[in-house]
């Protein structure tokens, strides 16, 4: 059987990071969606929120894109 998810269930491992250096930037989620789509990626607050939460997946091309956004390594956003 294939196990996509963590160990606590959430169906990403960035998301809890994600939302700690949003916070540490103090922006909200909406202006981090707006940040994304000037870099190209299709996503809004909802989409940012669901991340956070760990209760959506997130592409690599989204990875990509936090992980220029928050200036950090790929390990900072993974870990």
């Amino acid at each position: 059987m294939f196990i996509n998810k963590t160990n606590d269930g959430l169906n990403n491992v960035c998301g809890k990071n994600i939302a700690r250096l949003r916070m540490g930037m103090k922006i909200s989620q909406r202006q981090l969606a707006d940040k994304m789509q000037l870099e190209g990626i299709d996503i809004d607050k909802n989409a940012i929120q669901r991340i956070e939460c760990g209760k959506r997946f997130v592409t690599d091309i989204e990875l990509i894109a936090f992980q220029k956004l928050f200036g950090v390594a790929f390990e900072e956003l993974l870990k």
